[in-house]
């Protein structure tokens, strides 16, 4: 079937946003990164992440956890995971307090992406909508996004606003115009290993076949993961599974409109990548309900069903080794 047209151009600095003075891909943003100064594990700077491309070429199913707020990212990161998901649904819900529905901008999320892919050892794929704009947004945001530390930017086929992949009401663009978008981010980035996971809705509106038909455009176009969002049966996994040569992506959400099946049956339907982008947030909304209403009720936590992390082991979680080193070191 289809392989990804490679591309050899690369972006002048006449491409930037519209009101933006030239400069380099890092200074073009520095104005809206939030860069954190400490790691993950805390302390030192981390050491340069694995390509995704290569740990791809594995062929070996990857398994992505959600990542939404910096919280989340700290425990998966210290996981040994291969790769993270930062969840657009989740990073907007946390960050904003608003549903996933084209409410978030560029300049939002992308200082999402630097907070976690700055501070995480392990590569990210990031969401990025629909690009937040026309043609030159998008080549803006791939550039920014990648000057952030994302390994991967996901990019869709829906109309703005664009809404959560498992919610009614999407509508998709043009196939044609989606075809344009990732040109351009292929064009765009600096770095092959810059990954672009090209997503289609058209499977809920437009059926299973318009779907295949716009995934095998995007891999024509020069897509590295293809993305057809919300299979609704275990036989429409397996088509999807087996119609493209590039690495495919499937999407598991708990309680979602795709069958939540066992890995290995991920992999052997011929997915690459597995992300589990609600995972985290539904089990921490669960458990924050559940506690918060213990509180409520009897006015503590004693009787609590809800298992607590140890306060102190959180605290290591969240750098604070770095913290007391520090203070054993410099104390007067």
């Amino acid at each position: 079937m289809a392989k990804a047209i490679k591309s050899t151009k690369k972006a002048g600095g006449k491409d930037e946003a519209a009101g933006a003075k030239p400069a380099g891909k890092a200074a073009a943003h520095k104005a809206t990164l939030t860069v954190p100064h400490q790691t993950a594990g805390g302390g030192a700077e981390p050491k340069a992440k694995a390509s995704l491309r290569k740990i791809l070429s594995s062929g070996k199913l990857i398994a992505a956890p959600g990542i939404y707020d910096m919280i989340s990212m700290r425990i998966a990161d210290r996981m040994g995971f291969e790769c993270l998901y930062m969840t657009g649904y989740g990073t907007v819900a946390s960050y904003l307090g608003v549903p996933d529905a084209g409410l978030a901008s560029y300049t939002d999320m992308v200082n999402r992406v630097a907070a976690f892919c700055q501070m995480a050892k392990t590569p990210i794929i990031c969401d990025g909508d629909t690009g937040y704009g026309g043609m030159l947004n998008v080549a803006h945001t791939v550039r920014g996004y990648e000057a952030a530390g994302a390994a991967g930017i996901q990019l869709e086929d829906q109309e703005f606003p664009k809404k959560c992949g498992h919610t009614p009401g999407r509508r998709v663009i043009p196939a044609e115009d989606m075809v344009k978008k990732i040109r351009i981010a292929v064009e765009a980035r600096s770095s092959k290993d810059m990954l672009i996971v090209a997503r289609t809705d058209a499977r809920t509106t437009l059926g299973l076949d318009e779907a295949l038909r716009r995934a095998e455009m995007f891999a024509k176009a020069g897509a590295d993961v293809l993305f057809v969002e919300s299979p609704e049966s275990e036989k429409e996994l397996e088509i999807i599974g087996r119609s493209f040569e590039l690495p495919k992506l499937v999407n598991v959400v708990e309680t979602g409109r795709t069958p939540v099946l066992p890995a290995k049956t991920y992999e052997e339907m011929g997915f690459a990548i597995a992300i589990y982008p609600g995972s985290g947030f539904l089990a921490a909304g669960r458990a924050l309900e559940d506690t918060y209403a213990q509180i409520r009720k009897t006015r503590s936590t004693l009787g609590s069903k809800a298992e607590l992390y140890d306060f102190m082991e959180f605290s290591k979680v969240m750098g604070f080794e770095a913290v007391w080193d520090f203070d054993r070191r410099h104390a007067d």
